[in-house]
């Protein structure tokens, strides 16, 4: 492990370490003032079944050696999620991939292009590493803003949310789209730790955003998988959308994420309005926020 994997495996353990309460693990609460918050690492070690020094070892970044079955034991006395649990076994077993992947361009199957088209009706696109927006129909467009016209690099939602001041518009509740962005960058940071495109992303973020700071600071880790949210359209007003997402099964580092709205709502009027206006709905009709230009599928 690289220095910088024993860093980031230390620092994710005493975030997590650091939520939690004695009382959340089964512990008395003791009435002295606790000098630091969260738990102490004899008590992690201890509903782990680990000795204080093992576990002292592991928190200060050195995971060599250290079994499955700990790791697990481990993950359950943190109360990690599934994704934490994912991330935590990237940061202490990494595995290096063949070849430089992680700096090739991604490309998207053919195939799948033609079927994002062939559903335009309805907002999908696919997006890889590093939150990167690789292709996309063109209701995509007209309801997130015409990627198109962005350059390739800026087709990314991490450089969206944090960089773009129309997304603060766009979003109603922009921390909870921010914070789903950073959780999604830190995993792809666990499973990648030498990827210097993600490395350079993270820089840039850092010095031109606070909010990133802070966020990348918490250690929190999430993927993006089904779930609601609010958008301030600015021509066809506030709707609620679902999501889902789809991991490819011959790419793992690629995934597919469809919008759909609740039948008969007025979301579903908005979002049949955007679909029949198409790129004109980021192009033509008077949407400031948009970036106007060319619409529809690109990779």
């Amino acid at each position: 492990m690289s220095s910088n994997e024993n860093a980031e495996l230390s620092e994710f353990l005493r975030s997590r370490r650091a939520r939690l309460k004695p009382a959340d693990v089964g512990l008395p609460e003791y009435g002295r003032q606790r000098r630091v918050p969260g738990l102490r690492r004899e008590e992690l070690a201890q509903v782990a079944g680990v000795s204080v020094a093992y576990y002292t070892r592991l928190e200060q970044g050195n995971g060599r050696n250290v079994s499955l079955e700990v790791l697990n034991a481990i993950s359950d006395a943190l109360r990690l999620s599934e994704t934490e649990h994912s991330h935590l076994l990237h940061l202490a077993k990494p595995t290096r991939q063949r070849g430089a992947t992680t700096s090739s361009p991604q490309r998207v199957r053919p195939a799948l292009l033609t079927m994002l088209d062939a559903i335009d009706g309805v907002p999908a696109y696919v997006w890889g590493r590093r939150t990167e927006v690789l292709a996309w129909n063109r209701t995509a467009s007209a309801l997130f803003g015409d990627w198109a016209a962005r350059e390739p690099r800026d087709r990314n939602w991490a450089r969206i949310v944090f960089l773009d001041p129309d997304a603060r518009r766009l979003f109603p509740n922009w921390k909870a789209k921010a914070t789903d962005v950073v959780g999604q960058l830190r995993f792809d940071a666990g499973r990648h730790p030498d990827d210097p495109l993600l490395a350079e992303l993270v820089g840039e973020l850092s010095m031109k955003s606070e909010d990133f700071r802070t966020l990348w600071a918490s250690h929190d880790v999430k993927r993006k998988t089904h779930a609601s949210m609010r958008i301030a359209h600015p021509l066809v007003g506030e709707l609620t959308v679902h999501y889902e997402t789809f991991a490819l099964p011959d790419d793992q580092e690629q995934a597919l994420s469809i919008y759909h709205t609740e039948p008969g709502s007025a979301s579903e009027e908005a979002l049949r309005l955007l679909a029949s206006w198409g790129v004109d709905a980021s192009q033509d009709r008077g949407a400031s926020a948009w970036h106007g230009g060319g619409g529809g599928l690109r990779a």
